[in-house]
């Protein structure tokens, strides 16, 4: 198992925590109160700035509970925060449903992992190799 340090600066009570010991994402809360119409979206700010090592991203999924029971989710999902990035994380939150969706400042909005990622070498050529799939796109695998 890899472990590194992520510096991190926000209010106690914003910390993002995990829900169990095993999880791999951190739940981030909102930092204020925020009501999302039906069919709107929010920007709501979480508190927490962050510095990670180069070669690692952050990666702003939605929370599963809050999708199924309200409809609301992280319209950019995965929201992507670089290594370089230093200011405050805000989710984009989108409500589907039919109803207003009201949060208060501490509620989880959405939940943060982190990767390590490749950089690779872009080479120019005028051909690609060929593979069993080729080129065929949307739907080419059929539907069972």
């Amino acid at each position: 198992m890899t472990t590194f340090e992520v510096l991190i600066i926000c209010e106690p009570e914003l910390m993002p925590t995990k829900g169990n010991p095993g999880d791999a994402g951190y739940d981030l809360k909102a930092a204020g109160a925020f009501v999302i119409e039906p069919g709107a979206r929010a920007l709501v700010p979480t508190g927490v700035k962050l510095a990670m090592p180069a070669g690692y991203v952050a990666l702003v999924h939605p929370r599963s509970g809050l999708a199924a029971k309200s409809g609301i989710t992280v319209l950019n999902s995965p929201g992507t925060v670089d290594a370089g990035y230093r200011g405050e994380i805000a989710v984009t939150l989108i409500n589907h449903s039919p109803d207003s969706f009201s949060i208060a400042k501490g509620d989880r909005i959405a939940q943060i992992l982190f990767q390590r990622f490749e950089s690779p070498d872009f080479v120019a050529v005028t051909e690609l190799p060929g593979s069993q799939r080729g080129t065929a796109g949307f739907g080419s695998t059929g539907v069972k």
